[in-house]
């Protein structure tokens, strides 16, 4: 065997040695966006949350937010910074004029409040967003009307999955 297949053989070897005892097992999710209709969690009529992952450790949620309506969703701040990535369909927020389309990216600064608006001609749209930290949901002038936050979303879940006959243990799966 010559020097260079030896190197390009050992590429192919695995990890010899233990994870770390500590570290959460993995999460793979084969159909992020579910075929049973009970897997999504409804927020309001026509908007509904599918958790990917519930970070309890770190305080941090990964979700796909479907919007089947047009109008405004919530006016909410970020105490800590939120990532999007647009599935399928499009919005935006009053408060900037970019518009986040299929396959766009978000970076939301922490923070920064925000409205969020799905316009009348979108048919419907999924975006995975990690929230980190909490939606911290105001009035126009600023004043906390609610919050969510990883435990809050782990509640409403438990809360459906318990009522549609999947179990409230069913959400245990998404936690880490």
């Amino acid at each position: 065997m010559t020097e260079l297949s030896s190197v390009a053989s050992e590429k192919w070897q695995p990890y010899k040695h233990p994870q770390p005892k500590e570290s959460p097992p993995e999460l793979v999710i084969p159909n992020a966006i579910p075929k049973d209709e009970r897997i999504w969690v409804p927020v309001e009529e026509n908007v509904w949350f599918r958790p990917l992952c519930l970070c309890v450790s770190r305080g941090y949620w990964m979700n796909l937010l479907r919007v089947r309506k047009s109008g405004v969703l919530s006016r909410h701040r970020h105490p800590m910074p939120v990532h999007a990535y647009v599935i399928k369909g499009e919005w935006r927020y009053l408060e900037h004029d970019w518009i986040a389309t299929e396959g766009s990216y978000a970076y939301e600064a922490p923070g920064e409040t925000h409205t969020l608006v799905v316009d009348p001609h979108v048919e419907e749209m999924i975006t995975l967003f990690q929230v980190n930290g909490a939606m911290i949901y105001v009035d126009p002038d600023g004043r906390n009307t609610g919050y969510d936050d990883v435990f809050t979303r782990l509640d409403k879940c438990r809360a459906h999955y318990a009522q549609n006959g999947l179990g409230a243990d069913y959400v245990d799966q998404f936690i880490r």
